[in-house]
């Protein structure tokens, strides 16, 4: 037996589980958090706590309920200086025996409810806690006032397009102001 089944962080669901409640709580130490930051490729995961139940909702499925609680330091996405975000999530994920079938053509429909996942032998709850946390990560962290600015590219001898000569209905507008000006 591995620590991770001492710690109860593999739960058992396929046959033979004890069909009770089952809670929860994983606060990964320091060294644990820096081995998810690097595997995430951010900067630093500084808090970090997952609590939760599995819960059996029929004979043979399950649904886990949990709090995901961190608080991550990223590379801001326009100066890399060093964001801290708050993150805080429901994760929900329902482990069934019944899943869809596949079809004629060899295509599978998926189901709309995206927590549904096929009823697995065990579930490793540090592995959901990383997917949630993957997740959850704001996707372009920006430290406070950092903006992109705008760039300006051209051939030699041409004058740049600019944001504003982008905009869908910037020739209307002038139309309209240029009209207005007429009466």
């Amino acid at each position: 037996m591995d620590e991770r089944d001492r710690t109860g962080r593999i739960v058992q669901l396929g046959d033979g589980a004890p069909r009770r409640e089952q809670d929860f709580e994983i606060v990964p130490n320091a060294q644990d958090r820096a081995a998810l930051a690097e595997a995430l490729g951010i900067l630093a995961v500084r808090k970090l706590r997952f609590t939760g139940r599995l819960v059996p909702i029929s004979r043979r499925d399950w649904t886990l309920e949990a709090k995901l609680g961190a608080s991550v330091v990223q590379e801001c996405g326009v100066t890399l200086a060093p964001v801290t975000s708050r993150i805080e999530e429901t994760v929900r994920r329902r482990f069934l025996t019944e899943m869809p079938q596949v079809e004629a053509g060899g295509e599978v429909e998926m189901p709309e409810d995206e927590t549904i996942e096929p009823l697995p032998q065990s579930v490793d709850l540090t592995a959901v806690l990383h997917e949630a946390l993957a997740l959850a990560l704001p996707p372009f962290p920006r430290a406070e006032g950092a903006d992109l600015g705008e760039a300006v590219f051209t051939e030699p001898g041409k004058a740049p397009m600019r944001d504003e000569d982008a905009r869908p209905f910037a020739d209307l507008a002038a139309l309209r102001d240029k009209l207005a000006g007429k009466d």
